[in-house]
């Protein structure tokens, strides 16, 4: 063969592959998108692995997640959206939904500036529990500067601070528990590196203009009425209903709520107008427990 000259065989292999992964690809976009339609009628179990799946496929071909944000220039676009760089950040996570929503402070209250899809987390729906059972955390946790890692194994990385006082209260064990980049995880979220890097961009700029830590709830699903009480005698059910104030709370006031742990459950209070979140979770009752009746 001509040195320098295309090997024909080759590039006919690699335009299969090509064809093949877009096939692939094209038949998991039709299925997850038909499967989308019954989410309410599919059990937790299986929709978490089907997604896990999809998704591993997707990222190991080389694709950005569907619904990924255009993350070119990011200072363009809060500019382009009227936020400040280095506004306070304020993160929601939802399990069920694969989705982790970024929210900037603008006035006295925050603003959704982007929903990044989660690439993987391990688990079922829940919160962890103990070392080992490769359970993704569940609940309110603050995180300051000294929880970032630059240098993460997964490119960077922030601790959720896992265990909290509501988990230490119950016994519950486990360490460096992430979020981060990649598509790989034992109890973090892996949001892949592209979009970490964004969501890092925004944090630390928020941490450096002092904001003490910012505030993230980790929550199973988006946590309406309707979708609570469709799992009316799951075993965690009590627990979701002690954390549903904060998904209430924030959703009619778009301030992070202030969160403690009475007689080991979470109560919450509205925020202040104007808080940023950085008020740590700690000890006392804010308001009376919820009464769950069985």
């Amino acid at each position: 063969m001509t040195a320098g000259k295309a090997d024909p065989h080759r590039e006919a292999r690699r335009r299969r592959r090509t064809a093949v992964v877009v096939i692939v690809l094209l038949a998991a976009t039709l299925a997850i998108a038909t499967l989308r339609q019954q989410a309410p009628s599919l059990g937790d179990s299986r929709w978490l692995a089907f997604e896990r799946a999809w998704r591993g496929v997707v990222y190991r071909a080389g694709f950005l997640l569907p619904q990924t944000p255009d993350l070119d220039d990011v200072e363009a676009r809060l500019e382009a959206r009227g936020f400040v760089s280095g506004a306070p950040v304020f993160i929601r996570i939802f399990k069920r939904e694969f989705e982790l929503e970024l929210w900037l402070a603008r006035g006295d209250r925050f603003e959704l500036f982007a929903t990044y899809p989660i690439c993987r987390f391990s688990g079922e729906l829940g919160p962890k529990l103990k070392q080992g059972d490769k359970q993704a955390p569940e609940g309110i946790y603050t995180v300051a500067r000294q929880q970032l890692n630059p240098a993460s194994r997964w490119h960077r990385s922030f601790n959720l601070g896992f265990p909290n006082i509501l988990d230490q209260h119950h016994g519950r064990t486990g360490t460096f528990l992430m979020v981060h980049g990649g598509c790989s995880s034992v109890g973090c979220y892996a949001m892949t590196n592209s979009v970490v890097d964004e969501v890092w961009h925004h944090v630390t700029r928020a941490l450096g203009k002092g904001q003490r830590r910012f505030q993230v709830q980790v929550f199973p699903f988006r946590m309406t009425s309707e979708a609570l009480a469709a799992r009316e005698g799951h075993p965690w059910h009590a627990f979701w209903s002690d954390l549903k104030p904060a998904y209430d709370l924030f959703e009619e006031t778009r301030v992070p709520p202030r969160a403690a742990v009475c007689d080991g459950r979470y109560t919450f209070a509205a925020g202040d107008p104007g808080s940023d979140g950085s008020r740590p979770l700690t000890k006392g009752c804010l308001s009376p427990p919820p009464v769950v009746t069985n």
